[in-house]
């Protein structure tokens, strides 16, 4: 049972505004299935009307932000399985802006961001149950800091809250 007891020397700071919003007593595995029902829900409640809105100029569709968050645990895991490995390769920064003109997220429906999701998610699951605990704590760098792999997959639970109050706060 993999409980939410992260040291500050296992992650940037940075990172922080993710894991503080997961509950200090959540077990991962249970966590991630919690997290996909919670993401899903919402992202369908969403009014289609709603789906290609952007509150400024220059800010994310919320199509664009699902699609990022899709985009980010995929990062995220692969950054998991590397130091979860034990894989010292220095790995390198991920400038999320960057990602979202080239995935045409407008251009899907949400239908079909949703299916990329669960299947993002399914994947990820399934990779955070074959890594033992003590596998879990190693450490490895990602752009330029120190990070362990169970770091990885507890940040990916806050960054979904984080988003699905952005869009709460600013885009319904």
């Amino acid at each position: 049972m993999i409980k939410k007891d992260l040291k500050h020397t296992e992650y940037n700071e940075y990172y922080s505004r993710y894991i503080n919003m997961v509950d200090e007593n959540i077990e991962l595995i249970a966590g991630y299935e919690d997290d996909k029902k919670m993401v899903i829900d919402f992202f369908s409640s969403i009014p289609k009307d709603k789906l290609e809105y952007r509150y400024a100029e220059n800010k994310w569709t919320i199509k664009e932000v699902i699609q990022h968050i899709i985009d980010t645990e995929r990062i995220f895991m692969y950054r998991f399985l590397c130091i979860s490995r034990n894989d010292k390769t220095a790995l390198p920064g991920y400038e999320q802006d960057d990602y979202i003109a080239p995935s045409e997220a407008n251009h899907k429906s949400m239908d079909a961001l949703i299916e990329e999701f669960k299947m993002t998610r399914l994947y990820s699951q399934n990779l955070i149950k074959s890594i033992s605990e003590k596998n879990l704590k190693n450490l490895g760098t990602a752009s330029n800091s120190t990070i362990s792999a169970r770091a990885c997959a507890f940040i990916m639970l806050g960054h979904s809250i984080w988003h699905i109050n952005v869009i709460k706060e600013r885009y319904l």
